[in-house]
């Protein structure tokens, strides 16, 4: 078979600060770069990416691989009209000009909002299945995607990650591949199934090592006959439009299997609804609570600093736990990372052992955030490359920027040009910290950080800093959700506004 290939990734918090702009794209921020054509295969190779899976696959099945284009940014306000467009354009124009094809994959996210565009895959699959009518096109998606009717019609399969944090998304592209081919071998398109579920759920709460998740998960992998393959998407809490929200899928030769097994799994995810909950702590009480447990602990304790979480919008800038470290007299601590150009900058000019006076990070715009005035020691300084080679990056090459160790009354924090969640070790020890010596290791970012650092945490304790990515949904001022849907897990529920109505 001759198959086409193409990725286009962002998570969009409609609620974040900062759009992703083609800057974005082609840095990738934790993704690799912006990659055209033939060098995809070698870009993607190795790589914890549902576009590499896809690509094993379709060696291993001796495909003829035409490769289009693949892109992702990390997290952030809404997706620029300009790089929408820009990357659309590409990928429609790619796939009717590359000559004749088989069938498409696409390794998408599910979760995009584009400026003038509120579901960015359903359009984007509507002008691919506008250019190329007949194809079979199956997607690899996140299992944060919203996943809409329009992304459910104008595709074939969609298979969501079984894991969050995310260690199989190159597995998760694998079996789309899979799943295509077996469909197309079959000689007919599969039956296919989707179900909306009501409520919203917070993202550190969506975990799947841990219960209700994990249980529901194991679903996705035991299919009854006549399934081939099915997905629960948790959904990403942070999208304001109508398609924001849980959603089940189930693809399969046989229709009634298929329709039962979507059921099944929609029913158990409802009657899940009030297990979604987890404790959370203030700043201050975080840090005590981790100094304390430190005392005896052999392994450092974490505290996850989930609402300036990058990996969901967060601009990882935001003081408020470098401020509770600093107000408790925390030692042995380090913090990031710390998105902060000018202060990465500084660092640089002055050099190792230097040290600087200077507003750190607060440049967020959140009311209830600053910059925060320190003095500094200039710990170490790095170039920012990265062989992230933890569970989750999976060997990706990542570039942060030039970037540095600040410490600041016995706390460094990583200071990095570029941003990505703290989800690798390796962000540590790129400018000299070994984070298994820390008593106390503060990372931004909610569940990802979990795959590489739990085999070393002591314990894992959730803070509730400032942040664009409130634990709590119902937080959120949203506008535009379906009517009907519950804020939160057994919360509220989200009625449209008379004012809504009438615009």
């Amino acid at each position: 078979m001759r198959v086409a290939f193409a990725g286009f990734l962002h998570e969009s918090n409609s609620f974040a600060s900062a759009a992703a702009d083609m800057a974005a794209f082609r840095q990738g921020g934790g993704y690799i770069p912006l990659t055209r054509g033939a060098a995809l295969r070698e870009a993607a190779r190795g790589v914890n990416l549902g576009i590499a899976g896809m690509l094993d696959y379709a060696d291993r099945a001796g495909w003829d691989i035409v490769p289009i284009l693949w892109t992702g940014a990390i997290p952030s306000a809404p997706v620029t009209r300009e790089a929408f467009e820009t990357i659309a354009d590409d990928i429609v124009q790619g796939l009717a000009d590359c000559g004749p094809i088989d069938a498409i994959c696409l390794d998408l996210h599910g979760a995009m909002v584009a400026e003038h565009v509120e579901d960015g895959e359903g359009e984007l699959l509507a002008r691919i299945r506008a250019a190329r009518p007949d194809l079979p096109i199956a997607c690899a998606l996140d299992l944060h995607g919203n996943i809409t009717p329009q992304m459910f019609q104008h595709s074939d399969i969609m298979v969501g990650f079984r894991t969050y944090p995310h260690v199989d998304m190159a597995e998760t592209g694998w079996r789309a591949a899979a799943a295509l081919d077996e469909m197309l071998a079959s000689g007919r398109k599969w039956a296919k199934a989707m179900r909306r579920i009501d409520f919203l759920i917070p993202i550190a709460w969506q975990c799947s090592e841990t219960e209700p998740a994990r249980g529901l998960y194991r679903m996705t992998r035991e299919l009854p006959e006549g399934v081939a393959t099915a997905s629960i998407f948790m959904g990403f809490p942070a999208a304001d439009f109508p398609g924001c929200g849980p959603v089940v899928l189930a693809y399969g030769p046989d229709a009634l299997a298929v329709q039962a097994h979507a059921d099944r799994m929609a029913m158990a995810l409802t009657e899940a609804e009030a297990d979604f909950a987890g404790r959370s702590y203030d700043p201050e009480d975080a840090v005590r609570e981790a100094m304390r447990l430190a005392v005896s602990a052999t392994r450092p304790v974490i505290i996850a600093d989930t609402q300036d979480n990058p990996g969901a919008g967060g601009s990882s800038d935001t003081t408020g736990m470098l401020r509770a470290l600093i107000a408790c007299g925390a030692t042995d601590a380090a913090l990031g990372n710390f998105h902060d150009p000018e202060a990465a900058r500084a660092a640089h000019a002055a050099g190792v052992g230097a040290e600087i006076t200077l507003p750190l990070g607060g440049r967020s715009g959140l009311a209830d955030d600053a910059p925060f005035p320190v003095r500094a020691r200039v710990a170490a300084l790095s170039d920012g490359h990265v062989h992230a080679t933890g569970p989750y990056y999976g060997g990706t090459r990542i570039d942060m920027g030039p970037s540095a160790a600040l410490e600041i009354d016995g706390i460094r924090v990583v200071v990095t040009s570029h941003i990505a969640q703290m989800a690798d070790r390796n962000f540590y020890r790129m400018v000299g910290i070994t984070p298994e010596d820390q008593k106390i290791l503060v990372n931004k970012s909610s569940v990802h950080f979990r795959a590489d650092f739990e085999p070393i945490a002591e314990t894992i304790l959730v803070a509730t800093a400032p942040g664009a990515m409130p634990l709590c949904p119902s937080a959120l001022p949203w506008t535009r959700l379906r009517a009907g849907m519950r804020l939160r897990p057994m919360g509220p529920v989200f009625k449209i506004q008379e004012e809504t109505q009438q615009q």
